[in-house]
């Protein structure tokens, strides 16, 4: 691949991402029922658009190539997980309580220095990343210049203590 000299502008943002999906009610159920997204619009049985805060989507499911498929094998190439950034801790911590009590298993708790997740799979076993971001300004820096990111366990109980304040 050759060194290029083209940027990409710094306020490129990823919109949304689409999954195939193996039962498009399954996922809503996950993705509306569990996470709270909203449904912006169905297209009969086969797809589905959802988003938070009114935008057109953030996530797309389907069934048009995957209906009543397996899941994909667990060491091939493929989507890693599919993030989602909430604006607070305090949001991390509701979504943690709601997760708690729905009794949905999390796969993982990590905090990354720049970043605190929690993570689970969809029903299709899609990884789902749950994290907000510490702000810009507590990012640390390597010698080198960048980021100090790493992967420590995540304190969940200090985590809920966010609802108590």
């Amino acid at each position: 691949m050759e060194n290029s000299e083209y940027k990409i502008p710094q306020t490129t943002r990823i919109g949304h991402v689409h999954l195939k999906v193996a039962d498009l009610q399954r996922s809503l159920d996950f993705y509306h029922g569990l996470l709270g997204f909203e449904i912006t619009t169905l297209y009969g049985q086969e797809a589905a658009f959802i988003s938070a805060g009114g935008y057109h989507h953030h996530i797309g499911l389907n069934t048009w190539q995957s209906k009543n498929g397996p899941q994909p094998p667990q060491n091939s190439t493929g989507l890693f997980h599919t993030a989602i950034l909430y604006p607070s801790r305090k949001d991390l911590a509701e979504i943690l309580q709601h997760l708690t009590k729905a009794d949905y298993p999390i796969t993982g708790a990590a905090d990354h220095g720049v970043s605190e997740a929690l993570y689970m799979n969809d029903p299709d076993g899609n990884g789902v990343e749950l994290y907000w971001d510490r702000p810009q300004k507590e990012w640390t820096k390597r010698e080198d210049g960048g980021l100090e990111m790493y992967t420590r366990p995540l304190n969940l109980q200090d985590l809920l203590n966010e609802l108590n304040l």
